[in-house]
């Protein structure tokens, strides 16, 4: 079985005042929680068993989503007492995750990408010891990240200076890259991509689908007036 997590620990200091009254993955776009229509988009692709963690109002967020039935998931919740940031909440999630790869995104983005397509790539992760041992999905640089993170040649993530792209919160991830961690400490991802960069075991796609990173009370609004539909003349 192939693991999946939703990143969803973060204060979302940047929602403020809105996250203030509501934890950030439970506000609404489109008429449905950030975080639901990552639930939903796992399921479709065939992601059922899904780790969630949180901190901010965590007992909110959990008794809002409950086990997930309602959404065809089961959810398991990894709870943290201070947000442990990325990589320490995905190393403190590891005993709810099933070794090997597991689809990894985060709560407070909206896409129209298949995550069904990670899937081969999971699997194949799984049974070939030698190839990469992540899989990022990229997108084209925002308006607020006009620098991008990393470049891609061919299907290999790099760090070169020339078109970089933006890494897109959506993943894929051997775990077991994580298990070397301590558990309940706090942990950044960008250190950890550095290093495995540096050992050519990073594999990349671009997408230029549908795609939004829920920072702000205005994105919040542009996601909900795209998702909502018209209102009737």
């Amino acid at each position: 079985m192939i693991g999946a997590m939703i990143l969803a620990a973060g204060r979302g200091e940047r929602m403020r005042p809105l996250s203030d009254a509501l934890p950030k993955p439970l506000l609404p776009a489109g008429g449905k929680p950030l975080i639901v229509w990552q639930i939903e988009a796992l399921v479709r692709a065939g992601c059922t068993d899904i780790v969630i963690n949180a901190s901010y109002r965590a007992d909110e967020l959990a008794a809002a989503l409950g086990n997930g039935s309602r959404y065809g998931a089961t959810l398991h919740w990894s709870l943290e007492a201070e947000p442990l940031e990325t990589a320490g909440g995905i190393a403190t999630a590891l005993p709810l995750l099933p070794p090997g790869p597991a689809v990894v995104v985060s709560g407070d983005l909206w896409t129209g990408f298949d995550y069904a397509t990670l899937l081969p790539r999971a699997r194949t992760m799984a049974s070939v010891a030698a190839g990469p041992r992540a899989h990022l999905v990229m997108v084209p640089n925002p308006a607020y990240h006009p620098d991008g993170d990393f470049a891609l040649v061919g299907d290999r993530v790099t760090a070169g200076a020339a078109g970089k792209l933006t890494f897109g919160n959506i993943a894929v991830y051997d775990t077991a890259l994580f298990a070397g961690l301590t558990r309940g400490a706090k942990a950044r991802l960008l250190p950890l991509f550095n290093e495995w960069i540096a050992r050519s075991i990073v594999s990349g796609e671009r997408y230029e689908g549908p795609w939004a990173n829920v920072g702000t009370p205005a994105d919040l609004a542009a996601l909900d007036a795209r998702l909502s539909p018209p209102a009737p003349s």
